[in-house]
């Protein structure tokens, strides 16, 4: 379905520009990294064509004519446009992943006797010697560190808010952070006045809240006895999925019970608050809708201290959206991506497409704009744990797998949200 939907979009696409893009305007999407220019420019003229069908929605909905196919037109390129960007971002995350050095092919093993014998475990249920300094009460193993690093590098890739925010691993689940509530005060005197006490500032505690996430893969034990694949790739691909499906829940609207606290729930007004308040929220400037006014609000509402290394945050849906608005000069605060390796515009900041973020609707915490790796932490017990049940559900071999993983507000100044008014 969603190959028929991108390839009438690129049809529509072709057909309204005022020179025709290239054939492939999608079909040549991939998301290697091999053919981000070519879909850069495509990406350009697509967006040249949703230019010249908008301008002319709107100059005949201010003479009275509402064109539904008009409209249909503007929505195709839109979607058309939203699939190239998607693939652009994809390729974008890979080759910066690549650079950082994630990518797992061809590693060298830190502790290969130990990997060696975490293979023979997952495949046989073999307690070697060399295993036994993973072993825990409860019947886990730890696992290898260059598996345990390539389900967390993966998950970078994979998870949206793990690339945005800060990240640290810990030893324990004790996190605290003091944090600097201000209040010193001073004031001028004469050389001969008396001193008295100034106002002191005060210190609070920040606490983050933590959840084991979980993952419970299967094979059958004839499967893990003749497969010639990598075990320890394979079930680390489960994995990955799993884990960055329930973390990209709980980092943007987690609760805090047995889950991280996410971000948008301290939003200023609720309860529970950090120690310096909560995040403050602009409003969209329409019932159910977003003005351009309204997104200039939410950029000027962030200290300047914080805009260097600001982002937008938002769904796909939300995107499709803030492309059709302009600015008081007419142009357009959307822009496409203009080389490989850099991400679309909005105002000037980078967009980055989280898919957890609530959609346009009253009330809703559409927008988030900020510096995210000052606004949230997410914190990973070091280790992931794999318990081989081969008991459960024969003739699978289940493989449970756990993370302990925590998260919450550093600084409520360094963000924003944009909240959706209500008619």
């Amino acid at each position: 379905m969603k190959t028929n939907r991108v390839m009438l979009a690129k049809a529509a696409a072709l057909a309204l520009a005022a020179k025709p893009a290239p054939r492939g305007i999608v079909s040549g999407v991939r998301a290697d990294g091999s053919n981000v220019a070519q879909m850069v420019q495509q990406l350009q003229q697509a967006f040249a064509a949703f230019k010249d069908e908008h301008t002319r929605q709107l100059t005949e909905l201010k003479a009275g004519i509402n064109d539904p196919l008009q409209a249909g037109k503007v929505e195709k390129i839109n979607e058309t446009i939203a699939d190239l960007q998607a693939a652009i971002d994809a390729s974008n995350t890979k080759m910066a992943a690549m650079e950082m050095g994630i990518s797992s092919g061809g590693r060298q093993i830190k502790d290969k006797e130990y990997s060696d014998a975490f293979q023979a475990h997952m495949r046989r249920g073999d307690v070697q010697a060399a295993l036994n300094k993973g072993v825990a009460e409860d019947g886990g193993y730890t696992s290898p560190v260059e598996w345990d690093r390539t389900v967390t590098d993966k998950l970078v890739i994979v998870s949206p808010m793990r690339a945005l925010c800060s990240v640290q691993p810990v030893s324990g689940t004790g996190y605290e952070k003091l944090v600097n509530k201000r209040g010193t005060t001073s004031g001028w005197v004469g050389e001969e006045d008396a001193r008295t006490e100034t106002e002191t500032s005060k210190l609070a505690k920040q606490g983050y809240s933590w959840g084991e996430i979980y993952a419970n893969p299967s094979a059958t034990q004839q499967m893990l006895d003749d497969s010639e694949i990598d075990i320890e790739q394979w079930l680390a691909g489960e994995v990955d999925v799993e884990f960055a499906y329930q973390e990209g829940k709980a980092f943007v609207s987690g609760d805090g019970t047995k889950k991280p606290r996410g971000l948008l729930t301290y939003a200023a007004g609720g309860s529970n608050l950090h120690p310096l308040g909560g995040i403050e929220v602009v409003a969209s400037g329409a019932a159910g809708s977003i003005t351009g006014d309204a997104l200039l609000d939410l950029v000027y509402a962030l200290p300047e201290t914080f805009t260097g290394n600001a982002k937008f945050a938002m769904n796909r849906n939300t995107m499709l959206r803030i492309r059709k608005l302009k600015d008081s000069d007419g142009n357009y605060l959307w822009q496409p991506s203009m080389q490989a390796g850099q991400p679309s515009t909005l105002a000037g900041y980078a967009i980055a497409d989280i898919p957890d973020m609530p959609g346009v609707a009253a009330n809703a915490l559409s927008i988030a704009f900020g510096d995210f790796k000052r606004a949230y932490k997410i914190l990973d017990r070091v280790g992931v744990r794999v318990l081989r049940d081969p008991y459960t559900k024969k003739p699978y071999v289940m493989f449970y797998t756990t993370k302990r993983v925590g998260g919450g507000l550093e600084n409520p100044e360094c963000m924003k949200f944009m909240r959706i008014a209500a008619a």
